[in-house]
């Protein structure tokens, strides 16, 4: 039997603040819902500014430089 050299690629999401792709197993800042959509998040600053203002940062009015 073989075993696989690499493991299956993570899967990733945009951070919808800030545009950092991120873990969706893991993600550092968490996650929020909005209109039964799962969001992820780069870290904890994201989350928290999404959920101040979330139809800001998901129609492009806002967003966050890193």
């Amino acid at each position: 039997m073989k075993i696989p050299l690499f493991s299956k690629k993570e899967e990733t999401a945009e951070d919808p603040v800030c545009h950092m792709q991120v873990n969706v197993s893991d993600p550092p800042g968490g996650t929020a819902d909005h209109d039964g959509v799962t969001y992820y998040f780069c870290g904890p600053g994201c989350r928290v500014e999404f959920q101040k203002e979330p139809e800001a940062y998901l129609s492009g009015e806002k967003s966050m430089e890193m």
